[in-house]
């Protein structure tokens, strides 16, 4: 099974961690699914992804709590808790939900950590096709430094292999569209997991179901980009990203270094986009309940950002709290048009944190993205040449929705401190 017929444009969802953190219930998904379904979903909006520790009874926030019990199966795989999902009870895991997701016509995803349970490691429990138990395929040394609910894999052991495949045998029968994996890309403690991608990769393609593979956290090593390429759909470039200008800042040197890697079927991922209402169960350093951070022209370089380096977009924010603004900002069909169907998109100049993007498509339109990334208004100007276009052209300013002049040589604006203006440039 090649993976890159799957996700041909970038992702575009929402995750439950920005607001809810490790505490998600199953009718806030619902919920939010049900508001996708209603006023994304004819914008594109397609995936609904339950974020980290859904398998913890005690889970009230987004702080992790260590050593304490999570739901297993007797072959050793975690499963939802049945108090906080309580369609998965008696043995059905996710398929009940995965199905409500699906009678919307979207699509269903998951969070989970690379390895296996160090409880099931303790208590030595069986692996699915194997001879082999718990304790025999683990890794005892290879953890999580933010995380204790997992020992990583020994990839030497035959049952290593056959408890991933269990795994997304199991995820295969709940009818995963979307599995996101933790602690893989990149660690604090030991860099990039690349044998446990290699496995995760050979169980998804044994299982039978076409799934998109997200690889967590960042920054992923950029010297790997063809294994992360070789393996998954996405993989994220940064640490978490919250909505502080400095995160944003920087995200303009990663997406710099990594444009070269983004094609069809493989998508460097920005993280997601801190919107609208966030934290709701927050108790670190994600920041408290709150509306995003940033201000509205802080929201629109990131957007701008992303559509142009087309990162995948999974929302943040409970979208049920949704304003007018963060709406728009969601489901303006111009700028999604960019993000799904341009390519070869570049810096082609940044000077004094002046900074412009290009991008084309198969019809002959030109992209410009203009930033001001300093913290005054400021004049951003770019060249037909610096575009690699000639003139005369049409311009279009997609936010705004509206025509402006005609261009021959140059397009020039004035853009707000932390702002940015976005445009298609058509032939007359």
């Amino acid at each position: 099974m090649n993976h890159h017929r799957i996700a041909q444009t970038p992702p575009m969802g929402w995750n439950s961690w920005d607001c809810y953190g490790a505490a998600v219930r199953e009718e806030e998904i619902r919920a939010n699914a049900d508001y996708m379904a209603r006023y994304l979903k004819p914008h594109g909006w397609e995936y609904i992804v339950v974020d980290i520790q859904w398998s913890e009874p005690g889970a009230v926030s987004s702080a992790y709590r260590p050593f304490v019990p999570l739901e297993t199966d007797e072959y050793s795989r975690l499963i939802p808790a049945a108090n906080r999902f309580p369609s998965s009870a008696g043995g059905k895991g996710f398929k009940p939900l995965a199905d409500y997701v699906h009678g919307l016509g979207l699509k269903f995803g998951i969070h989970i950590m690379r390895g296996i349970p160090r409880q099931a490691v303790h208590a030595n429990t069986p692996i699915l096709g194997s001879d082999e138990g718990a304790r025999d395929i683990a890794h005892p040394n290879s953890i999580c430094p933010w995380n204790t609910d997992m020992y990583g894999l020994d990839p030497a052991k035959a049952g290593a292999q056959a408890y991933y495949d269990s795994l997304f045998q199991l995820y295969a029968e709940w009818e995963v569209d979307f599995v996101k994996v933790d602690d893989i890309a990149a660690s604090r403690l030991y860099g990039i997991h690349a044998e446990e991608i290699a496995m995760i990769r050979r169980a998804i393609d044994r299982c039978g179901r076409e799934m998109v593979l997200s690889l967590s956290p960042g920054p992923a090593p950029l010297e790997y980009a063809d294994h992360f390429a070789g393996n998954a759909n996405m993989w994220r470039m940064t640490d978490d990203f919250w909505d502080l200008w400095p995160l944003l800042y920087n995200m303009f040197e990663r997406c710099e270094q990594w444009a070269p890697h983004v094609r069809e079927g493989c998508w460097p991922d920005c993280d997601m986009l801190p919107l609208g209402h966030l934290g709701i169960r927050s108790v670190d350093g994600g920041g408290a309940d709150r509306w995003t951070r940033f201000t509205k022209d802080e929201q629109l370089t990131m957007m701008s950002l992303w559509a142009i380096f087309r990162s995948p977009l999974m929302m943040g924010g409970e979208m049920r709290d949704n304003d007018e603004w963060t709406l728009g900002l969601l489901t303006n069909d111009e700028v999604l048009e960019l993000h799904r169907h341009s390519r070869g998109a570049r810096q082609v100049s940044r000077e004094q944190d002046r900074i412009v993007w290009s991008a084309a498509d198969e019809h002959g339109n030109a992209y410009a993205a203009l930033f001001n990334a300093t913290d005054e208004p400021a004049l951003v100007t770019a060249s037909f040449g610096q575009l690699g276009i000639d003139g005369p052209r049409r311009v279009r300013d997609l936010w705004a929705r509206q025509d402006e002049d005609v261009a021959h040589e140059a397009i020039s604006f004035t853009i707000p401190a932390h702002g940015a203006k976005l445009v298609r440039l058509s032939r007359l």
